[in-house]
């Protein structure tokens, strides 16, 4: 996977993002700032879900995207 498509279209990304975890709130996203490991962390805590989890749970949100 190419996190790096994510990180330098943030901006645009963010809305799809919360998309699928509503839960996260803008200040959220913005300290995110499309780095992945801080957007599992911040999942983590919005959701409760174990760290495995979140990792499978963004893997398959992104192969679902239309890049």
């Amino acid at each position: 996977m190419d996190w790096n498509r994510v990180e330098g279209n943030w901006k645009q990304i963010k809305g799809k993002i919360k998309e699928q975890w509503g839960k996260l709130t803008d200040d959220d996203l913005d300290e995110v700032n499309g780095r992945r490991e801080q957007l599992e962390g911040k999942i983590q805590k919005r959701y409760g879900i174990e760290k495995d989890r979140v990792k499978k749970d963004i893997d398959d949100w992104y192969t679902r995207q239309s890049w």
